[in-house]
């Protein structure tokens, strides 16, 4: 059977490379993006590939493309929460939210929930992480007080860390939950915009995202952080293995997301 991959954030960058380079192997691709037209242009790279539209700054948007994709979709096989941002002129949302943690942390979160019914207990949900990592201010996640564009960036990607391995724990049945740093600097917009420099080849995060979605060596990893500027699997900040610092910010994200439903 073939395996359906959806990869948010796939309208450029790793995203559509991890994209181009799975479809290239004959796996059934679904696109994702906010733009309409870039989301299009993405599409016409990917013979076959499907596309959905949605703003993951904003909870309503996700619930509403989590709707969308059980209804068009009976399995998938893979999910791949690929899209973050760094810096933006508006870093509030319009809920209310920095935007680092609405997209990096509370969007793919709400949405593997939602989808966790149609994806196989042999699948799996691959998170991007980063090799930035800080401890989280509970508050800043759920709204409260401006954190710099590098602390809110940081403290989302450990946030995404610590709930890849509190679901994980959650469904020791499946699916395989990961973490991954894709590589730090890689030639990414975010890389470019926010560190005012070229970057590496993306092909190195595109690489180790294909092995996370579906290379034997990640079959029995849930709950596990892979380092790629290491190349192996490795230990996330040490907030993430505090016990009461995991259980504060799995308390803010509920909270947080506790209006959705």
């Amino acid at each position: 059977m073939t395996k359906t991959i959806l990869i948010t954030g796939s309208t450029d960058g790793i995203g559509l490379l991890t994209a181009r380079t799975l479809a290239a192997e004959g796996r059934r691709i679904v696109l994702h993006g906010r733009s309409r037209a870039r989301l299009d242009a993405a599409a016409q790279q990917i013979e076959g590939a499907e596309t959905i539209l949605a703003d993951l700054s904003d909870m309503a948007q996700v619930d509403a493309m989590a709707d969308e994709i059980l209804r068009r979709f009976e399995r998938i096989d893979v999910l791949i929460n690929n899209a973050g941002v760094l810096k933006a002129p508006q870093t509030r949302t319009a809920d209310g939210l920095d935007l680092r943690f609405a997209v990096n942390t509370l969007a793919p979160y709400l949405l593997t929930r939602r989808l966790l019914p149609i994806i196989p207990k042999d699948g799996r949900v691959v998170n991007l992480s980063s090799a930035a990592q800080a401890p989280v201010d509970a508050a800043a996640l759920a709204g409260e007080g401006a954190l710099s564009d590098m602390d809110a960036y940081a403290q989302s990607k450990l946030a995404i860390t610590i709930w890849t391995r509190e679901l994980a724990a959650e469904l020791p049945d499946g699916p395989v939950l990961i973490a991954v740093n894709p590589g730090s600097l890689l030639a990414s917009k975010m890389v470019k915009d926010g560190f005012g420099v070229a970057g590496s080849d993306l092909a190195i995060g595109a690489d180790i995202l294909r092995r996370a979605a579906l290379a034997s060596e990640f079959a029995d990893a849930s709950g596990k952080y892979f380092d790629n500027d290491a190349g192996r699997f490795a230990k996330p900040h040490s907030a993430a293995l505090n016990a009461d610092h995991s259980r504060a910010v799995m308390a803010a994200i509920q909270k947080t997301l506790a209006p959705r439903g």
